[in-house]
């Protein structure tokens, strides 16, 4: 993942399976908005790269490559420090796309964010 948005906000993959993805992201000044606060936009990048990577961990990497196609969020709680983890799972894996379910929590287990990611499964370019 280097020189990734994935390395620039230290997102950390804990578990990666086709079923179930955790990665936990820093609640930094990477990661803030002007206020102190948890960037929505942060939420986003984390909640797509766990729909992305856990369609990726189902489809033939070699053949086929995973990206968000559509993604919306619901801000629940706001966060100022720690680190924030997304608990994402699977609702629709299909051919073409994939559909997550990604759960953003605090230290404390509040949910921070609830998002839905679309995710497109397509054939790699040569």
């Amino acid at each position: 993942m280097q020189g990734t948005i994935i390395e620039a906000l230290d997102i950390k993959t804990l578990l990666l399976t086709p079923d179930k993805v955790i990665c936990t992201m820093p609640v930094n000044e990477r990661t803030k908005q002007p206020f102190g606060y948890l960037h929505g936009g942060a939420s986003l990048v984390l909640a797509e790269t766990v729909a992305s990577i856990g369609a990726w961990a189902s489809i033939d990497q070699e053949q086929e490559v995973a990206m968000g196609m559509e993604i919306n969020a619901n801000h629940l709680r706001s966060a100022s420090q720690g680190i924030v983890t997304a608990v994402g799972v699977p609702l629709h894996k299909g051919r073409k796309s994939a559909v997550w379910d990604i759960k953003i929590t605090d230290e404390q287990d509040r949910l921070i964010c609830v998002s839905r990611c679309t995710v497109a499964i397509s054939p790699k370019r040569v």
